[in-house]
């Protein structure tokens, strides 16, 4: 399935994917962002994720990176 396929996927079903589902799509998204700062942003957002305890606060990064799903899906 393309990245593009399951990225609308999440998108249409945010609330019921699993954050490790998300965080594979974030990585396989990150190398086709042009900048290197945004790279690493990316990356430490990813790090906090897999770092934080809390399902809640899990989920809440991830939904603050959902324009990364838009961005990819826009060509970036």
């Amino acid at each position: 399935m393309s990245l593009e396929k399951q990225i609308n996927q999440i998108l249409n079903n945010f609330d019921n994917i699993g954050t490790d589902r998300i965080i594979e799509i974030l990585t396989l998204i990150k190398p086709h962002l042009k900048s290197n700062i945004t790279q690493e942003y990316l990356q430490g957002k990813i790090q906090a994720i897999s770092h934080s305890n809390s399902d809640i606060e899990k989920k809440k990064i991830c939904n603050s990176l959902k324009p990364y799903f838009y961005w990819y899906l826009q060509g970036i």
